[in-house]
């Protein structure tokens, strides 16, 4: 052991750290703040949060976004790009942007509520499931995974559940392949999940009562 290469070292970590966080918070800042209710959001249960969300109500103390969980964020994107290229190496045909680039999704209430899907595929391998098809990825942890493949989506995580649904409700389509990652051991895990027309009014209901 010498001397002062432990403590060396620990400041290092947070100098890179602080310096990496840093430069993520300031591109937050510096993305146009949304003017609309996100429709991935809607599962979220108290209401009172999405109001808060689509007014920029500032977030109380030590709950804004930092750069850690900024770091989550980005990271997810990685995992979600490899998946791709995994389905469409495999035979899928799955398209995640227009021709110019923009991301596929839909905007109603005058554009006051607007969705963004991962992608649809639109052609593919005999796997049961009929054509076209939703895609939604989601990269997790191996708790938040093994509970998924036990549960099933709906019980598990019913936020995304609800993202789904108002998804296949306004871009007309009735199934969603939903794909999740385990980032610990890169194990992928698949779901067939059916458009539930009661669900997506509920959730449609619940977003005007938000708006007005």
């Amino acid at each position: 052991y010498v001397y002062g290469i432990g403590a060396c070292e620990i400041s290092v970590t947070q100098r890179v750290n602080t310096l990496i966080d840093a430069a993520l918070l300031m591109a937050r800042r510096e993305q146009p703040e949304r003017d609309y209710l996100g429709a991935s959001r809607l599962g979220e249960p108290c209401c009172r949060r999405l109001a808060y969300e689509i007014t920029h109500t500032p977030p109380d103390d030590g709950h804004d976004l930092d750069g850690a969980m900024l770091r989550v964020f980005e990271a997810g994107h990685r995992y979600e790009a490899l998946s791709i290229v995994w389905l469409r190496a495999a035979g899928f045909d799955l398209r995640t942007q227009r021709r110019d680039g923009s991301q596929f999704g839909f905007a109603a209430a005058g554009g006051r509520l607007r969705g963004h899907i991962d992608g649809v595929i639109v052609a593919g391998p005999d796997i049961g499931v009929p054509w076209p098809a939703l895609w939604e990825h989601k990269a997790l942890n191996a708790k938040s995974w093994n509970d998924i493949v036990k549960r099933g989506l709906r019980t598990s995580k019913p936020l995304y559940f609800a993202q789904v649904q108002i998804y296949m409700a306004y871009m007309e389509i009735g199934v969603t392949l939903f794909s999740t990652l385990n980032k610990d051991s890169q194990a992928l895990h698949h779901e067939v999940v059916s458009f539930d027309p009661a669900e997506a009014q509920a959730l449609s209901d619940k977003a005007v009562d938000i708006l007005r």
